[in-house]
């Protein structure tokens, strides 16, 4: 039975867009809020950064504790050389997802244990996400393209009843049908749209 990659070059376009944002942080920007409650933006970019580990260690099958504990962003922790590992372990995520045994039988990550084509399309997810929540911290644009945003919005819809969303997933948000996709899959996933303009007139 042939395996599900056709997400591969998602994940890839997602990493870069991931990489070309967090590129143009200053330590200066690392102090400021998030659309993440309570995590400001050292805390977010930590996250990501430990996400693209235990993604790449499923993707790899490489079962340990990478994969067997829930991630805690409240202990998530920034590097000294942050930039570096951020970019080293974003673009090993990508490559690890872009081999056909990655998507084959069973993985995990997060102490969850998934079908391995269901998990590369969290890790995708993950990526999106989290990229949409850095670009708003940095007021940077959110470039992802359309055809990406769709296969996560259908990951996520319908939504799970609010007593099973987990981790960093709010209330939904509700936005017009008639609005744009990424308005459309940022309230889907309990985000606010709203939140650089809420943000800026305090």
């Amino acid at each position: 039975m042939p395996t599900d990659t056709t997400q591969a070059p998602s994940i890839l376009a997602a990493a870069d867009h991931m990489l070309a944002m967090t590129a143009t942080i200053s330590d200066a920007d690392l102090g400021r809020p998030t659309p993440c409650r309570d995590m400001d933006l050292a805390a977010l970019l930590a996250h990501v950064d430990g996400l693209s580990q235990a993604f790449t260690a499923a993707a790899r099958k490489d079962f340990g504790p990478l994969t067997s504990t829930p991630p805690d962003p409240a202990q998530s922790r920034l590097s000294s050389e942050w930039r570096d590992d951020l970019a080293r372990h974003v673009r090993e995520l990508a490559h690890s997802w872009d081999d056909d045994a990655a998507w084959e039988g069973m993985t995990q990550a997060g102490g969850v244990e998934l079908p391995a084509e269901i998990m590369g399309r969290v890790a995708l997810s993950e990526l999106v996400l989290h990229g949409w929540d850095v670009a708003h911290a940095a007021g940077v644009p959110f470039e992802v393209p359309d055809e990406i945003l769709q296969v996560v919005f259908d990951f996520h819809h319908p939504p799970q009843p609010q007593d099973e969303r987990e981790g960093m997933f709010g209330p939904v948000v509700e936005v017009p049908d008639d609005a744009p996709l990424v308005d459309r899959l940022a309230g889907l996933t309990g985000r606010d749209p709203r939140w650089a303009q809420a943000t800026t007139q305090g």
